[in-house]
């Protein structure tokens, strides 16, 4: 078995599970770690729980050509990811957190190894599932 077709028939569930993974992962650190989440932390999340739904039925139905809704949504949300992460991580868009709502945008509830944040773990989601859809996209490509 080659690398396109094991992408074919696995690259929407290996995306449903990261998926469903950061959606969980954000709901237990709103709902059970009491985590209050900013503005940009529901933009991101706007964008990344309907693709559980929506990945979740292109790999039960094996829908090949998902890919063309799931990109745009997945590219958004790890550009606001990048650029929430770099408002709490740099100087280059602080200005800008303050003005975010109720809750600061460069607050870091979670700080692992001095770079794993919130709006990193979700970088690290959407950019996962935005390069298994490319991957599904060139696969698919004759």
């Amino acid at each position: 078995m080659n690398w396109k077709q094991t992408i074919r028939e696995n690259g929407h569930h290996l995306s449903w599970v990261v998926a469903l993974t950061a959606t969980l992962g954000s709901l237990y650190f709103s709902e059970i770690m009491m985590f209050a989440p900013c503005k940009l932390c529901w933009y991101q999340r706007i964008l990344m729980y309907p693709l559980v739904i929506i990945l979740g039925i292109a790999a039960v139905r094996k829908e090949r050509h998902m890919y063309l809704y799931v990109l745009p949504m997945s590219i958004w949300g790890g550009g606001i990811s990048l650029y929430h992460y770099l408002m709490q991580k740099t100087d280059w868009f602080k200005t800008g957190a303050a003005a975010c709502g109720p809750v600061p945008c460069d607050l870091d509830y979670i700080d692992w190894f001095g770079f794993v944040t919130i709006p990193f773990l979700a970088l690290v989601a959407f950019a996962l599932i935005t390069v298994l859809q490319i991957l599904m996209w060139v696969a698919e490509k004759k």
